[in-house]
């Protein structure tokens, strides 16, 4: 293998994605790419869980099912592998990157060394790459890191095996074998990886995911006044606000991400429709990070009535109806590859 490239990205899973793929020989993958062939928008408010003691809410998919999906998109087969063992677990990874594999890790942020303070909290669905060893330390790339950085096997071993939602249980994973992939294969997974979205935002059964999930917690939020007091119902908008904005890239990056992606599909599939839509999904992405600021207010005390949490309530049904169509949209289009 040659030697290991660190890069950059908005989102950690699709950072890893991006970088594992490269690095064995994927030439032509972006983060966009990754995170459209991934399916990896999503919305969901799950009601019978709580993190950080407030709503439990995600804009993305679950956590690593974009690097699966990818993968299995484009042909390539991979390994993933949990433990329970600790001891177990560093002998495999050992092994792996003895044979100069770099191996994606789930890890929890709270106990990252290199991480600042105020970004550590109980979040266990955080992805990096474990590239090489040197003198007994392990080197890695975490994609949301301007450098690569070091950790001692105490502090790989703390992290690998955090406690809580999403224990990542000591998960790696890599590809094992990349065929040669040609323009066809690329823009069939393009094309599963839009059906896949689309299916997933419009048509999820349950009424808090997708689409129907956004206006799910509109609804909630109009209650939360009265049925938590101000003190509470603000502390949980400010749970949405950050688990939009400092979570991975958050409700409006995520929105910005697929954007681009669209972008890219357009020019590979030779689709301008594609592009149109793009726009659309960019002006989401808009409308999530005002109704941060609107959420913001209200959290911080600045703006307590009704008519603003009824206000953030309304900015959410207007992103809801907006990706409703957006993947509408997309749903009605016919590709041909």
């Amino acid at each position: 293998m040659s030697e290991f490239n660190h890069l950059q990205a908005a989102h950690c899973e699709n950072g890893v994605t991006t970088s594992l793929l490269q690095h064995y020989g994927v030439d032509f993958i972006t983060e966009p790419l990754a995170f459209g062939m991934g399916s990896g928008l999503f919305y969901i408010h799950i009601p019978f869980l709580s993190v950080n003691n407030g709503p439990a809410i995600s804009y993305r998919t679950m956590p690593g099912a974009i690097f699966k999906r990818t993968c299995k998109a484009l042909g390539i087969k991979i390994k993933r592998k949990k433990f329970t063992n600790p001891i177990a677990a560093k002998e495999y990874l050992d092994a792996v990157l003895a044979d100069g594999r770099p191996v994606g890790c789930q890890v929890g942020v709270f106990h990252l060394p290199y991480f600042p303070p105020e970004f550590r909290f109980h979040f266990n669905a955080h992805n990096l790459i474990v590239y090489g060893r040197d003198n007994g330390s392990y080197l890695v790339s975490d994609p949301i890191m301007e450098n690569v950085s070091m950790l001692s096997s105490n502090e790989l071993e703390k992290v690998r095996f955090a406690k809580g939602v999403y224990a990542p249980k000591g998960l790696v994973y890599y590809p094992l074998k990349v065929n040669e992939i040609d323009e066809k294969i690329i823009k069939r997974a393009i094309v599963r990886g839009i059906k896949k979205n689309s299916r997933d935002m419009l048509h999820i059964p349950a009424p808090f995911g997708g689409v129907k999930g956004i206006r799910y917690t509109a609804r909630k939020i109009k209650k939360w006044r009265d049925k938590l007091g101000v003190r509470k119902a603000g502390l949980y908008l400010g749970q949405i606000v950050r688990m939009q904005e400092e979570i991975g890239t958050g409700g409006g990056g995520f929105r910005f991400i697929y954007a681009a992606f669209l972008e890219e599909a357009a020019a590979i599939m030779g689709m301008d429709e594609l592009k149109d839509i793009s726009d659309e999904i960019s002006r989401a992405g808009d409308l999530w990070r005002s109704s941060a600021v609107q959420m913001a207010g209200i959290y911080k005390g600045r703006i307590t009535e009704q008519s603003d949490f009824d206000l953030s309530a309304e900015m959410m049904m207007e992103i809801s109806e907006v990706e409703r169509q957006v993947f509408k949209s997309l749903k009605k289009l016919k590709f041909q590859y």
